[in-house]
């Protein structure tokens, strides 16, 4: 058996080959470099223009899809592949796979619509889809929302738009609310001058809106009082907090009681 025609056919389809898998890989990987700081480059541009932070990240994720697309077909030309034929079957797998991909679509349709009427922004405190936190970024798929407690909490996007969104972070002040009972024995006027008089104490609540306490509601076992009051948005949670300690301190020294549930058993005695 002649062996060095074979060997021939083999130095020749690896030199040939070879050569151009070697090109293909260097196009792509280079070609990858400058798809990052090309697009690195476009989102410092639309920083300076002052584009919208949630349309920077969003555009800068379209931009590097689309510019690594790109880079893909032209290391698969490299290799000799048609790109015309290729792209057909990538249509033909796109409706597939976007058939199969149905949900993961609807993500980016949702992605496109927070972008266009923007109900929220990066940097924006929000309520959606049962999730309370900071907006950290807005991607094709889905938003990352980071709560107080600094965890990671991936939304995808279709099931913030199909609920109801809050955003705590469109007004400067926002409303700290309260219900506070106490006992029918105990003084009413008293429990509402105290409460007054704490918010008064306290120079983070605003003197405009007013506050108000006003008897909400005749409970089961108690009279409940509504507290509200009107804080910068920064100084809500710590506001929230502190009225809730500084209100059971104080009642206790006044000697106001706040009641709870509770159960009364009663046992009969049977003579044996």
């Amino acid at each position: 058996m002649d062996f060095s025609k074979y060997t021939d056919m083999a130095i020749t389809y690896t030199s040939e080959y070879g050569l151009k898998i070697i090109a293909a890989l260097i196009i792509f990987f280079i070609g990858k470099l400058f798809v990052k700081k090309i697009t690195k480059f476009s989102k410092k541009v639309m920083h300076k223009a002052k584009v919208d932070e949630t349309l920077a990240e969003f555009l800068e994720s379209i931009i590097y899809f689309l510019l690594l697309i790109m880079v893909i077909l032209a290391s698969l030309n490299t290799l000799g592949i048609n790109t015309t034929s290729f792209l057909a079957v990538f249509g033909a797998a796109s409706l597939a796979i976007g058939l199969a991909l149905k949900d993961s679509l609807s993500n980016i349709g949702a992605a496109v619509l927070i972008i266009i009427f923007r109900p929220f922004k990066v940097g924006d405190v929000i309520e959606a889809a049962g999730t309370t936190g900071t907006v950290k970024d807005v991607n094709l798929f889905s938003t990352i929302i980071e709560p107080v407690d600094k965890r990671i909490i991936i939304v995808p996007n279709s099931s913030i738009i199909g609920g109801n969104i809050t955003n705590f972070s469109q007004r400067t002040m926002r409303r700290v609310e309260h219900v506070f009972g106490i006992g029918y024995d105990d003084d009413l006027k008293l429990a509402k001058e105290t409460l007054m008089q704490i918010i008064k104490d306290d120079e983070r609540i605003l003197e405009e809106p007013a506050p108000l306490v006003a008897v909400g509601e005749l409970g089961d076992s108690s009279v409940n009082f509504t507290f509200r009051a009107w804080v910068k948005a920064d100084d809500y949670w710590d506001v929230h907090f502190d009225m809730l300690e500084k209100v059971k301190l104080t009642f206790d020294e006044k000697g106001i009681s706040i009641p709870y549930p509770q159960m009364d058993i009663h046992t009969d005695k049977t003579e044996s």
